[in-house]
């Protein structure tokens, strides 16, 4: 029923309401701006990082046909659901089919990235006060874990950011249902958040939630074991989990590094362990939220894969909203405590300190934002016109052997295979003089064609600035389909 008292407090509660809702859709706002930025100028200035981008491409062009995830980046037939298990990451499909580019899929992430530094402003912003929240969820929006993913270019954790950022915010605002809702749907993110989400279910029971606990950390570990002993060896064209090779010492995988095997103090493993003490002021050791960082930081060190261990990369995203919301929890317990009057003196000044530490670390260690200049931001980049040149001579119903160099542009209306693998003869191969790893003294398209495709005849289209396209001409000496030729690897990542 409508008073005259609810009418008189009416516009005291939505000023409320709007101000709780300022602070997070602000952080969100700045952050995702800066990320969109930020990849514009990469894509810009033909910045390819790796084959990730292309390969997600491709599988988003799967589902927008209504198909499965299929990658021929990967190999002929390649289901990437063999890959890494991320079925939820289909949730992006209408937007990929309203803008069918590798650039949408930069803007994505970065979206996920500015909600999931909002999402920690919102629970900062009501457990410590708007301007800690400000601070705070600039600080995570903006961290070396989630610069260094919008670095990598698109991986599926970008999904798994916000969704830990959502169910993390439960838990510390006490919505216990919604902390286990959210955190559901994280095993279908990719295969290790099962873990994650098991090690929120353990937060959960030391909370005193027990049976919710309980539920959540069955159902992460369930998901977890369904995904890397069914699902990923039944897609898989090896019939195994691919990346297991480097927990248990595969034939293939990479021989571990000399000392003891769970060395903490290895010098990657130290710097990744000590920026996250630093970015947080040391407060997320005041909160139990922080035990969901160590599934991630056990399968990380434990790796012989040593790009694992450092804190470059994307690896470190999926640490971010964990670390940042421990940190307001361990915020808001020093100052409900009767502890200290240091540790009250400290936990005041801690806001602070950590929106310091995040300016601190982006010069002290040079982060990516920190390297955008021109050309590139408001210029275009001087190889543009060649590039447009090359790309535009290909028809779009053709299928395209290429390097990393150009990849990210081409796979979107193409056919695309990459020249690491075994393929079939292309009717068109391109290369470029900016792909990662060695070439093989390869100087045209024409001299890669020719190495992976012997007795096929090939004649160079167009060479510009370094990029060069080959054409088929059909005047085949002998059809020969080689064994494939790893002319460049993508970097030793593990995807």
């Amino acid at each position: 029923m409508l008073t005259p008292e609810r009418v008189r407090t009416a516009p005291r509660h939505l000023r409320a309401i709007a101000g709780a809702a300022a602070v997070p859709a602000v952080v969100t706002l700045l952050v995702t701006s800066a990320y969109v930025v930020y990849s514009l100028w990469q894509w810009r200035t033909f910045t390819v990082k790796s084959w990730d981008l292309g390969i997600f491409t491709q599988m988003y062009q799967g589902y927008a046909s209504g198909g499965v995830p299929i990658v021929a980046i990967k190999g002929q037939d390649f289901n990437l659901l063999g890959d890494h298990f991320h079925p939820l990451l289909a949730v992006f499909t209408p937007v990929y089919a309203l803008f069918p580019s590798a650039l949408t899929l930069l803007v994505v992430q970065g979206a996920c990235f500015g909600i999931a530094g909002g999402i920690v402003a919102w629970a900062a912003h009501r457990l410590i006060g708007p301007v800690s929240g400000t601070l705070i969820g600039l600080a995570c929006g903006l961290s070396w874990g989630l610069q260094y993913a919008v670095d990598a270019q698109f991986h599926e954790i970008a999904l798994a950011v916000p969704l830990l950022a959502g169910s993390l915010a439960a838990v510390v605002t006490r919505h216990w249902r919604w902390a286990c809702g959210i955190a559901a749907f994280l095993p279908f993110v990719k295969e290790d958040q099962g873990l994650t989400v098991a090690g929120i279910g353990v937060v959960l029971v030391l909370l005193r939630q027990r049976r919710l606990g309980i539920a959540l950390t069955l159902w992460g570990l369930l998901w977890f074991a369904l995904a890397v002993f069914v699902v990923l060896p039944w897609l898989n064209p090896e019939e195994a989990w691919e990346y297991g090779k480097y927990l248990t010492g595969g034939d293939d995988a990479p021989d571990p590094a000399p000392g003891p095997p769970f060395n903490l103090f290895a010098p990657q493993k130290a710097l990744t362990m000590t920026l996250l003490a630093v970015a947080t002021a040391g407060m997320m050791f005041r909160s139990p939220v922080a035990l969901v960082l160590l599934p991630t930081l056990a399968w990380r060190f434990v790796s012989t894969n040593e790009s694992y261990w450092a804190p470059d990369w994307h690896y470190s995203a999926v640490l971010m909203p964990v670390a940042f919301m421990a940190a307001v929890d361990g915020i808001a317990r020093a100052r409900a405590a009767s502890s200290s009057d240091w540790e009250r003196w400290w936990a005041r000044l801690a806001p602070v300190a950590i929106g310091v530490a995040c300016v601190a670390i982006a010069f002290l260690k040079p982060l990516p934002l920190t390297q955008v200049k021109e050309p590139g931001l408001l210029t275009p980049d001087p190889r543009a016109a060649a590039v447009e040149d090359v790309l535009g001579r290909i028809p779009d119903d053709a299928t395209v052997l290429s390097d990393l160099s150009l990849m990210n542009y081409a796979v979107g209306d193409h056919e695309l295979y990459w020249i690491g693998t075994a393929n079939p003869v292309p009717d068109y191969v391109l290369a470029g003089p900016t792909s990662t790893g060695p070439n093989q003294g390869w100087l045209t398209a024409v001299d890669m064609a020719v190495a992976l495709h012997p007795g096929v005849a090939f004649e160079l289209v167009v060479e510009r600035d370094g990029y060069s396209l080959a054409r088929r001409t059909g005047d085949d000496v002998v059809e020969v389909t080689p064994e494939p030729v790893p002319p460049e690897a993508p970097p030793a990542n593990g995807h």
